[in-house]
């Protein structure tokens, strides 16, 4: 039987050897406890490491130290080679444990990394909104683009700020005989618009030019004049009181200048793009000093904070 074991644990040299010397060996006088051979065998499962060296004898044990004991007590001597079989036996299956324990801490600790930072999460995306939520509650209060206008567009038809909820907008004012800065401006702004429908997962922006020379700049001179940027850009005109009170909202600044010997003049007026969100809402502006990048990547944060009213 204990060779046989040997043959199972993959000692076939020693189980060989065994065998050879259990025929050779005499037939001792006593014979083996009856529980002996079960406890011999349950030691082939036993894990535990024995402690190889000279014979000793324990008192009383079930397991595998136990049975070796009495097998190795001088009324039934065992060759040390059959020790070995236990010996191999039980260092094989003693770093199982070892490897279940390992597998078991490092579960833990990935679960409880991932319950961390899935908290840290979740407290600061709720810091975030909440500073969304105040500062839409700031920009309320602010008297920019709190009024609604109504004006003409460049192909004639009634346009009013409630027809552009649920869109961003960028509104720059201006003039259609200015000679340089609106243009730049304008090229400016069509190329952020331009950049932000490169991305689809960003909502398109509506770009408007409201003009501040509502004596020259009529619906015809604006349709003419809008073919030269953007093709989604819409022209904004009306009377002198529609036009003053458009830009009143957004507090801009617009003078006529004296007018020369053919009767033309300059208008100096504010010089900024302003940011409305979907809810009618002034969110930013951008002077001349930023350029095309820095507003698009601007107008990107804005969108990813932007939470509905």
């Amino acid at each position: 039987m204990l060779g046989l074991g040997c043959f199972v644990s993959g000692d076939f040299h020693g189980g060989g050897r065994l065998l050879r010397y259990v025929s050779m060996a005499p037939v001792p006088q006593q014979r083996f406890p009856g529980s002996l051979h079960t406890r011999v065998q349950k030691a082939f499962l036993s894990s535990q490491p024995l402690t190889r060296g000279r014979r000793h004898t324990l008192k009383s044990s079930p397991g595998l130290h136990g049975s070796l004991s009495q097998c190795t007590h001088g009324r039934f001597p065992l060759p040390l080679l059959t020790q070995r079989c236990f010996l191999s036996q039980g260092s094989k299956s003693s770093t199982e444990p070892v490897k279940i324990r390992f597998r078991t801490r490092l579960m833990i600790t990935l679960l409880i990394g991932s319950g961390v930072l899935g908290v840290w999460w979740y407290v600061y995306t709720e810091k975030q909104q909440m500073l969304q939520r105040q500062r839409i509650e700031q920009l309320k209060q602010v008297a920019v683009g709190q009024g609604n206008f109504s004006l003409l567009d460049n192909k004639g038809q009634r346009r009013t700020k409630r027809d552009f909820l649920g869109r961003w907008v960028l509104l720059y004012f201006g003039f259609a005989h200015c000679p340089d800065i609106c243009p730049e401006e304008l090229e400016k702004m069509s190329a952020v618009v331009a950049a932000l429908d490169k991305d689809p997962a960003l909502p398109p922006v509506q770009p408007l030019f409201i003009t501040v020379d509502p004596e020259r700049d009529d619906v015809a001179a604006l349709d003419e004049y809008v073919k030269d940027f953007h093709p989604r850009l819409i022209g904004l005109t009306g009377t002198g009181e529609e036009v003053k009170h458009a830009g009143r909202d957004y507090r801009v600044y617009a003078t006529a200048g004296p007018k020369d010997e053919d009767g033309d003049y300059i208008v100096d007026h504010t010089i900024l793009i302003y940011l409305v969100n979907p809810d009618g809402l002034f969110l930013d502006y951008y002077n001349r000093m930023k350029d095309e990048e820095q507003i698009a990547e601007s107008i990107r944060n804005h969108m990813k904070t932007y939470v509905k009213l």
